[in-house]
């Protein structure tokens, strides 16, 4: 069974920063593509990044464009995303999820839950005004 670990959420003040990590317990395995969503209280998940695992192609939310980065490790099979500039708006939950299917389009169409197999638990950011 794979999963995913998340790290690195907390309480910060806008206008601070945060880093969050991701990587896979137990066996390591082959993957195409890694993103982050959010889900803030009330409202639906929604997608925040993601990345391909070999080419470093990246894809951001508007909401987000120029603020977080989405960068990898392939030699420690990890994810990051560093969270600069946060906003009271940028609470959330954040998820971590993989994609083990191929890539059949550019990345930028890979922002649904549903292109993703395996999720993190999710890790809390909590930005106050």
């Amino acid at each position: 069974q794979v999963q995913l670990v998340e790290s690195g959420g907390g309480l910060v003040q806008a206008g601070g920063s945060l880093r969050l990590s991701c990587a896979p317990s137990g066996r390591t395995f082959s993957t195409y593509a890694m993103g982050w969503f959010r889900q803030a209280p009330g409202k639906e998940r929604e997608f925040v990044a993601t990345i391909s695992w070999s080419g470093g192609t990246t894809y951001y939310a508007d909401s987000v464009k120029g603020r977080f980065t989405i960068s990898r490790d392939n030699a420690k099979n990890t994810v990051y995303l560093q969270m600069n500039s946060l906003k009271a708006e940028d609470t959330a939950v954040y998820y971590c999820a993989n994609r083990r299917r191929l890539l059949y389009s550019p990345i930028t169409y890979y922002t649904g839950s549903s292109d993703y197999d395996y999720w993190g638990q999710g890790t809390q950011v909590t930005v106050s005004s």
